[in-house]
């Protein structure tokens, strides 16, 4: 009897946190609907905001970083709170969109709070349409200049 109250209380928090991670979702399949979901990252990473970013990074998600190293989504997102303040402006965004496939080529400009040049990666992420969202399957990252 214990065991499945116990069971039953499990059951019913995970469906209050999946609940409370209601990703939001977008009917369009176009270009701009990626280039949001890029803004959107950028913005997640910007304020630490984990439960946001994993509303856009799939399960399988996999990450190259500029060091050549492959980072998993849990990975990934385990490394947001400990990210440095700073904001990411993101620009040359060119958005691809093949049916329910699409990547985005762009370039981040990092800054530190006080504006100053940390970094600027090129960047490539490709996505795929499910769940009436774009979903982040992989990313590629390149240094273009060091960070200062």
């Amino acid at each position: 009897m214990l065991r499945t109250i116990a069971c039953a209380t499990v059951l019913m928090l995970l469906t209050l946190y999946c609940a409370a991670l209601d990703c939001p979702s977008n009917p369009d399949k176009t270009p701009d609907s990626l280039i949001a979901a890029e803004q959107s990252w950028a913005k997640a990473l910007e304020r630490h905001e984990q439960d946001s970013l994993a509303c856009i990074l799939a399960d399988e998600f996999q990450d190259s970083d500029p060091d050549g190293k492959l980072h998993t989504r849990a990975e990934t997102l385990g490394a947001v709170p400990q990210r440095k303040p700073g904001v990411n402006q993101l620009s040359e965004l060119q958005p691809h969109v093949y049916g329910d496939v699409g990547y985005i080529r762009g370039l981040a400009t990092l800054l530190n709070p006080g504006g100053q040049l940390r970094a600027r990666v090129r960047f490539t992420d490709i996505y795929v349409y499910r769940d009436r969202r774009w979903q982040a399957v992989a990313g590629q990252e390149t240094l273009v200049s060091d960070a200062k």
